[in-house]
């Protein structure tokens, strides 16, 4: 048992100073000068801020399959360092997860491996609709589709079969958005011009906001027509943010968006310091886009902030540009991130408790997470927001061993990370012995 002492508690829109009794995996007590009998740790969170675990709607951990670039329990510690309690992973591995049988197989992965909180998601193709619909909504938090080819070239094209999908599936929809023929067309152009070795400055007009638009507009209109749960991954571009709206709260919503820290923090300005090592599809555009994407964020058009952790070997990373591959590592760097952002003054930290613990929560119908509530499950971080930490090859947790991040100094640390009540992460130390939990979905 613990009890955590004097944080202040950021949760559901306020800031309050309180006592955390956590008991059997779970909230047990929130109050002030709470009485605790018995075998209990105590934690002194006088200086320091306590919020929900973050809950990453989108990760790619590598595994199986792809297991020199990361692995489910790499990328997990990763994580959990970064106070990410509950993830959602992506279904381009090798073998794709595109059958009921190598779902899984995934879990079984993740029971044996996982730190944080884990739920996977079903991958779909031109012809697996069959394997689709036996998906179990209660415990499987969405279907992907790749509506535009990135890593794994899972790319779903065929116009009968996406109809299909989105007039049929048992669950929600996560879509990768990017017009597949734009992309060519662009890319053709810039191999004419440079050959393999197209400049880093390019891959936005190539990845362009156009091929962005036309795909987001086509899921849109197909799940409106079918009346579809929709959810739009990493929008990237300031056009896509007016396709969606903020006319009703995010728990009626059947249309909903994602913002990625990378397209929150980077511009394309950055390209020529960072070049390859801020290469993602949906490539990062302009300050422009990045300022109407913050915009749509703060008035809740975008509801969720996720990572997108992806991560790529230094070795392949280093490839020209036309076989580097896009993606990069963000778990163990997120929350520092959007901490650094609150010192700017762009977003309270009711918001980033708001964005990254409960929206996730509201969007995919999540049991049992995402707040500070009795009963709930002890999913917790605490924060110092006065204890700069700087980002070096030393500390850095995910597999690949690098960040687009690394040489920064974040204002605040993440001091104390719980996973269903066990203490995984306290001041740079992990403890692996208490693995994570299966998320369930309160669905019908």
């Amino acid at each position: 048992m613990y009890v955590i002492r004097d944080a202040k508690i950021v949760n559901e829109g306020a800031i309050s100073t309180g006592d955390i009794h956590i008991k059997n995996g779970r909230i047990e007590k929130i109050g002030s000068n709470l009485k605790i009998e018995g075998n209990i740790t105590e934690i002194d969170a006088s200086e320091l801020h306590l919020f929900p675990g973050i809950i990453d709607d989108q990760v790619h951990f590598r595994e199986p399959g792809l297991t020199h670039k990361g692995e489910i329990f790499t990328e997990s510690r990763a994580a959990v360092a970064g106070g990410i309690t509950s993830y959602m992973e992506m279904p381009n591995v090798n073998p794709q997860t595109v059958t009921q049988e190598l779902l899984e197989e995934k879990y079984q992965l993740g029971a044996e491996k996982s730190l944080a909180n884990y739920s996977f998601y079903m991958g779909s193709t031109n012809d697996n609709l069959d394997e689709i619909l036996k998906t179990d909504p209660k415990t499987v938090c969405g279907i992907k589709i790749f509506m535009g080819s990135s890593t794994g070239n899972m790319l779903v094209d065929n116009p009968e079969t996406l109809e299909n999908i989105f007039r049929n599936a048992p669950i929600l929809i996560a879509t990768h958005c990017e017009d597949e023929e734009t992309i060519k067309t662009n890319l053709t152009v810039y191999k004419e011009l440079y050959g393999d070795e197209i400049p880093l400055k390019y891959h936005p007009v190539i990845r362009s906001e156009e091929a962005c638009y036309l795909s987001s507009s086509q899921a849109i209109e197909m799940a409106k027509k079918n009346d579809t749960r929709l959810h739009i991954l990493h929008i990237s571009t300031g056009k896509e943010t007016d396709l969606f709206s903020n006319k009703e709260p995010l728990g009626k919503k059947k249309i909903t968006s994602e913002a990625c820290i990378h397209h929150l923090w980077f511009s394309d300005s950055d390209y020529e310091e960072k070049g390859v090592f801020i290469k993602w599809n949906p490539a990062v555009k302009t300050a422009e886009d990045r300022d109407q994407i913050w915009k749509a964020l703060l008035d809740n058009r975008i509801d969720v902030i996720a990572t997108d952790h992806a991560p790529h070997t230094l070795e392949e990373k280093q490839n020209p540009y036309t076989k580097a591959p896009a993606g990069g590592p963000l778990v163990q760097h997120t929350l520092n991130a959007m901490l650094d952002f609150y010192y700017e003054g762009k977003i309270s930290l009711e918001r980033i408790a708001e964005k990254m613990c409960h929206a996730p929560v509201q969007c995919f119908d999540l049991a049992e997470r995402g707040y500070i509530r009795e009963g709930y499950f002890a999913d917790i971080v605490l924060v110092d927001l006065d204890k700069p930490w700087k980002v070096e090859k030393e500390n850095i947790l995910a597999k690949c061993g690098w960040s687009p991040f690394e040489g920064h100094t974040f204002r605040s640390s993440i001091t104390h990370t719980f996973v269903s009540g066990h203490l995984a992460y306290h001041d740079g130390k992990i403890d692996d012995s208490i693995l994570g939990q299966r998320l369930s979905f309160d669905r019908d």
